[in-house]
């Protein structure tokens, strides 16, 4: 074993050790790099998955076809995921992170939104305090959810870092989720006055 620096490697007979590993080529730095890079990728998607917000779902109501057990976990999942999205897309106006979760009229409407904050300056900041959720409609081919979704957010706008206006407010919104390839996707989703 040499011992030219800290990186120094022995071969104990893992085919990795010693070596750069597969779509890492060069020496000890550039592992360590590759390394150091994967574990802050890693490191993200978890604090990414560890925010989405609390989702209550309730399927006790639907109809005309009941809901199977998988689509009842998917469905408040990847409703959180959006909102999770939603909120970081317009805390950062991104409308680029809107994609994965939305599509159609809401992904239109949301960068729209977005537009309008980088042309004013402005950039909203949701504080998610969670949401009760619940399922009214499933069509006969399982291609479309209705949801009522009861949204407890605290609302901060910013000025480039000024702090404009805060408010905790309960909000509703009627919301219509599609499946995609290995998610569904919220389609609709429209703030009304009650339910």
């Amino acid at each position: 074993m040499r011992q030219a620096s800290m990186f120094t490697v022995t071969r104990l007979g893992n085919p990795w050790v010693g070596t750069a590993a597969p779509g890492c080529p060069g020496g000890s730095q550039t592992r360590l790099i590759c390394v150091t890079m994967a574990f802050v990728l890693i490191l993200s998607i978890s604090c990414f998955a560890a925010d989405a917000p609390q989702v209550q779902f309730d399927s006790s109501h639907i109809g005309p076809r009941q809901m199977e057990d998988i689509t009842g976990r998917n469905i408040p999942r990847d409703w959180g995921r959006a909102w999770q999205t939603l909120a970081l897309a317009l805390e950062q106006n991104r409308p680029d992170l809107l994609g994965r979760y939305f599509t159609g009229f809401a992904q239109q409407k949301l960068a729209a939104t977005i537009a309008t904050q980088i042309k004013t300056g402005l950039r909203t900041r949701y504080i998610d305090h969670g949401h009760k959720l619940a399922a009214y409609f499933y069509s006969p081919d399982g291609g479309a959810i209705e949801l009522h979704d009861t949204a407890d957010l605290e609302i901060q706008v910013f000025d480039g870092n000024d702090l404009v206006h805060s408010d905790r407010v309960t909000l509703h919104y009627i919301g219509l989720m599609t499946p995609a390839a290995d998610h569904w996707e919220v389609r609709l989703m429209e703030s009304v006055p009650s339910f």
